[in-house]
């Protein structure tokens, strides 16, 4: 159990360290070189999650408390399932209407999953993890969104020939690769990649069960 609370704690905390410490992150940027601190970055966020993933079993079989979800949240955390999907591809994907919209799709597919998974999952050590993400997530497209609100104030201050220079140019194409391509992941994850990951199907011959 402790071991999953110390990765949360080490995963979730390097991902908000452009949130909660900029300048710390800017500090290490001029220490290490951009390509050494994503190294150190990347590298203390791996082990933090090695922690979660080693230390999940032992909170799960000890955190014996919980609930038990009625059978109908397991078919809407499949559908919201597809929307993450879609979320995760457009992320990758440059100049596509997903991501001009809605700015952050990584952070809102991290939210989106965690919520699907939280209330399709009643054990204690489920409930801590997925709220973790949720919670992290939903103030880090808080603080991102004040970061563009602010980026967009700058932007206005400057004339309104170099704002149309740099405005992106938005593509329907992509943007219909991205549907398609997160259709296809979630299509990919229920036909086995899941169980491949977590051990669990999300659909099974005899109904749905809900993913852990």
């Amino acid at each position: 159990m402790e071991m999953m609370i110390l990765g949360l704690a080490i995963f979730i905390g390097m991902h908000s360290l452009n949130t909660i410490s900029p300048n710390t992150r800017l500090k290490l940027i001029d220490q290490l070189g951009i390509n050494g601190f994503k190294v150190v970055y990347s590298l203390i966020s791996l082990a933090g999650f090695v922690c979660i993933v080693t230390g999940y079993p032992d909170a799960l079989a000890r955190m014996d408390w919980g609930w038990s979800p009625p059978t109908f949240t397991k078919h809407i955390t499949l559908l919201l399932m597809l929307f993450v999907c879609i979320l995760l591809v457009s992320t990758y994907i440059p100049n596509n209407h997903i991501k001009g919209k809605l700015k952050h799709p990584m952070i809102l597919s991290v939210k989106v999953w965690a919520l699907a998974h939280l209330i399709a999952n009643g054990q204690g050590a489920n409930v801590v993890l997925f709220a973790s993400f949720l919670i992290w997530s939903v103030l880090n497209f808080r603080a991102a969104r004040k970061r563009d609100k602010k980026a967009l104030i700058e932007a206005t201050s400057s004339s309104s020939s170099e704002i149309t220079a740099t405005a992106p140019h938005y593509s329907g194409a992509r943007t219909l690769i991205c549907i398609a391509t997160g259709i296809a992941l979630w299509i990919i994850m229920i036909g086995g990649l899941h169980y491949t990951l977590f051990g669990v199907y999300p659909v099974m011959i005899n109904g749905l069960v809900g993913p852990t």
